[in-house]
């Protein structure tokens, strides 16, 4: 599937569809300190893909400190708009809700002996 031309909107499966591949692509990313992909630590609050192929990510970090702050959103950005389909992409950064622990899926907390 090629990227949608200018005007032509996607149907609700394809919206699905692309959700779905984003999500796949999301769970390769890891924050370097840790041995856990980013979607399986909690760290994914949203995709939503909109008629035009575009996608929107919510997303926090573990910290405002944390060291990939920089690096991470543009690697999600990259593999994002490399789905077929797809064609924006907007990380959004928020703080709240703030991550914890309890976000995690079992599967994280088990990888880390939690």
């Amino acid at each position: 599937m090629d990227a949608a031309p200018e005007g032509h909107q996607i149907s609700t499966i394809e919206q699905k569809l692309i959700e779905g591949q984003v999500t796949e692509a999301l769970r390769t990313c890891y924050d370097p300190e840790i041995p856990v992909n980013i979607h399986e630590m909690g760290l994914i609050y949203d995709v939503r893909v909109a008629l035009d192929g575009g996608v929107l990510i919510t997303m926090t970090l573990t910290s405002p400190s944390c060291p990939a702050a920089q690096s991470l959103p543009r690697e999600i950005e990259t593999k994002a708009r490399g789905i077929p389909g797809v064609t924006a992409v907007k990380v959004n950064v928020v703080w709240e809700p703030q991550w914890n622990p309890s976000m995690m899926s079992e599967a994280a907390r088990l990888e880390l002996g939690m």
